[in-house]
């Protein structure tokens, strides 16, 4: 059983930055592949981008080159850094786990959900 937990959201303004976190506990994380989620109300869960186990990354391409995950298997937390942020960033951002290696852009594939952390950006 993993728990996660994440911060470091809030409301920021056109083109600012973000560093989201997301700390484990139950297990650590250097064996699961981590997920960063988006939601906004009425739409569904959006893949965000991964850091497989094995160091593989991707990213949706809403947020490629202005969004970087990373993790620290010391600190058992798993980042978000979220640059030139935009008003369609805003949502309710989730960190996800999972050991599938299949289609890591579905959130069905995780197994494990953090309970969510707002950004708001404002224009």
């Amino acid at each position: 059983q993993v728990q996660l937990v994440e911060s470091g959201g809030g409301l920021v303004h056109t083109g600012d930055s973000l560093r989201l976190s997301c700390a484990a506990s139950g297990r650590t994380l250097s064996s699961y592949n981590m997920g960063w989620f988006r939601q906004v109300p009425g739409k569904e869960r959006e893949f965000v981008s991964r850091s497989s186990w094995s160091g593989s990354i991707y990213y949706a391409d809403s947020v490629k080159g202005r969004f970087t995950i990373s993790r620290d298997n010391t600190k058992n937390t798993v980042y978000l850094h979220m640059n030139s942020l935009k008003p369609e960033d805003t949502a309710v951002y989730y960190c996800a786990a999972g050991d599938s290696t299949a289609r890591y852009y579905l959130a069905s594939t995780y197994n494990y959900w953090g309970q969510g952390t707002q950004v708001t950006v404002s224009s």
